[in-house]
């Protein structure tokens, strides 16, 4: 398969997340059962490519602690959030948010030390992100709020997202355990993680047709192939390709949630985005070469 239609249809499964968490909303999943299945249904498919590769899940106890930690904060938590968020933010607005997660990763760095010298155009991304989140939500004007819950919970998410990669880059990257099958058992262990919140907050589903299918999409191709697709694109084109496919998923969201579900773009919002994109674009300056952890919506 050619690089560029990889990346495009990578770019596609990963972006029309938001998405089918919309339709799964709209069609009467709840945030907790969506999260679930989804989880679910990407585990499994990832569990048979693992056994189809020859890949044997971890047995020790030490990586399954760690990737219990990791479930938690990179898919039980954020898939969580952005099914809360999208029930009042739009599809295409939580793509772009879920792109601040760069943005989050350098603060987090420098409150762990991990980032001791932070140049100007890091420093500018930094805040030319962060204003541009402003400006999507405009605080400012009436009826609008950066504050409401939805928004939070999308930004919550982000944060999320890096505290799970700083943790995954140092305690489950180089343990000898397979890609599928490490990625095949962490979406196990958020499986588990959000298993009990059906039994806790779950409530009662009337879902329609449509909603079981947009959410056995969300599960099957926009988590657990996403996963897979990315894992490969890193190990055979490198980590540069792979952060090429992040800047696309925003620009996916927001194509079909014009497209598909009608939803508005002021210009403001539109400038708001670009300006989030520029941002994320000059924290990226100094680290094109490392390894780059992408978030899933």
């Amino acid at each position: 398969m050619a690089s560029w239609i990889r990346m495009g249809l990578l770019a596609l499964l990963w972006g029309s997340g938001f998405l089918w968490i919309k339709i799964s909303l709209d069609q009467g999943l709840g945030p907790v059962w969506i999260t679930f299945v989804r989880c679910l249904l990407g585990a499994a498919l990832l569990v048979a490519l693992a056994v189809a590769a020859g890949q044997s899940l971890p047995r020790d106890r030490r990586t399954w602690g760690r990737l219990l930690v990791a479930a938690f904060f990179c898919n039980a938590l954020p898939f969580l959030l952005f099914s809360i968020g999208e029930q009042t933010v739009d599809s295409g607005v939580a793509g772009v948010l879920n792109a601040t997660t760069p943005l989050w990763s350098v603060l987090i760095g420098l409150g762990l030390g991990t980032e001791r010298r932070l140049g100007p155009a890091r420093l500018g991304g930094l805040l030319l992100g962060f204003a541009g989140v402003l400006l999507i939500f405009a605080p400012w004007s009436a009826g609008a709020g950066l504050m409401s819950a939805g928004a939070l919970a999308l930004l919550a998410a982000a944060a999320s997202y890096a505290v799970a990669f700083a943790y995954m880059a140092r305690r489950l990257t180089g343990g000898g355990t397979g890609p599928l099958a490490l990625s095949a058992a962490q979406l196990l262990a958020a499986t588990a993680w959000s298993a009990p919140g059906l039994a806790a907050g779950g409530g009662a589903v009337r879902v329609t047709w449509a909603g079981v299918a947009a959410v056995v999409v969300l599960g099957v191709f926009a988590t657990g192939l996403t996963f897979h697709l990315n894992y490969r694109m890193i190990a055979e084109e490198g980590p540069t390709a792979a952060a090429t496919v992040g800047y696309l998923l925003p620009v996916v969201s927001v194509a079909l949630g014009a497209l598909v579900l009608d939803e508005p773009l002021s210009a403001r919002v539109v400038a708001g985005m670009a300006v989030v994109l520029a941002g994320v674009a000059l924290t990226r300056v100094r680290r094109s070469s490392e390894r780059v952890w992408e978030p899933r919506a």
